[in-house]
This record gives C-alpha cells, structure tokens and sequence, in this order.
C-alpha cells in the first residue's frame, strides 16, 4: 500500500486552512462582543467577569460555545448582581441560542442590534431595570421559545409585532 504523497498533503492543508481562519475569526469577533459588554458593566461585585479577557471565550463563566462550530452558543449571566447596561455588540453573537441576563440591575433601553440574534430561542432579561417601551424588534426572533421580561419598568402596550412569535411557548 503506498503513502500519501507530500503533495496530497499539502493539497489538503491548503484546503483546510480557511475553513481553520473562518473558526479563529469568528470566536474572534464573538471575544468582542463580550468584551464589549464586559465594559458596559459599572460593577461585577462578585468579580465573575475578572477572567473575561484571557484565553478562548468559551471558558468564561457563563459563556457555553457549541462543540460543533466552536462558536458562542449561550450566555448566561443570570443572579450575578451585574451593574450597567447591554452592549449593542451583543448582536454579533450570531450563533447565540440563549440569552439570560435575568436578575440583575441592568438598566436602560434593550439595543436594537440584538434584532440581529435570528437563532435565538430563549431570551430573559427579567428582573432588572430595563425601560421605554417593549421593543418591537423582538417580534423578528422568529425561532424564538422562551421570552421573559418580567420586572422591567417597561411602559406602553405589548407591541403586535410579538404576535409574529409562532413558536413561542412561555
């Protein structure tokens, strides 16, 4: 039985190693965006985040990446008593499927750039001060399961656009 030739190999590697940068470029951008987040955080009085800047993001407290693709598949962040507001940045994380920052004192407007998280299936921003209206936007979570904004200081109505939410079950 004869062995590969250096050639096939070569061929090989070459072809693989997009597919390998694609990888390190994509944890890359999902690095900022929690970096991003991390720095809208006032106060993280039990140190959680102290680790969020070292290493891959995949072995950061609350921070589960699909063994699949590598890539950031859950965050949760709940009952940590963070202090701040959410990045906007958190709307790079495209193959986010979680999102539970419950039980917080996040505050201010949810942004409008997590409209971009289209494989979202759970979302729980209860139990922390977000305000102005509901957004409209998360009627566009099509695949969406869970939502949760309890405990808000939301005002207005529920816009008619959460009505889009075919597969929503709690």
């Amino acid at each position: 039985m004869a062995k590969p030739s250096s050639f096939v190999f070569l061929f090989l590697l070459h072809c693989l190693m997009p597919s390998l940068a694609w990888t390190d470029a994509s944890i890359t951008t999902d690095k900022y965006a929690l970096i991003a987040l991390k720095s809208s955080i006032t106060s993280d009085p039990y140190n959680f985040l102290a680790n969020w800047s070292t290493f891959s993001p995949c072995n950061w407290v609350g921070v589960t990446c699909n063994a699949h693709h590598g890539r950031v598949h859950s965050l949760n962040l709940a009952g940590m008593d963070l202090r701040g507001t959410v990045s906007p940045q958190l709307g790079n994380l495209s193959f986010l499927v979680e999102l539970d920052l419950s039980n917080n004192n996040l505050n201010g407007q949810m942004p409008a750039e997590l409209v971009r998280l289209h494989r979202l299936r759970l979302f729980n921003f209860s139990y922390n001060d977000f305000h102005g209206q509901v957004p409209a936007w998360i009627g566009d979570l099509s695949i969406l399961e869970h939502l949760n904004l309890r405990n808000n200081t939301f005002d207005g109505s529920i816009p008619p656009s959460l009505f889009n939410l075919t597969r929503l079950e709690t």
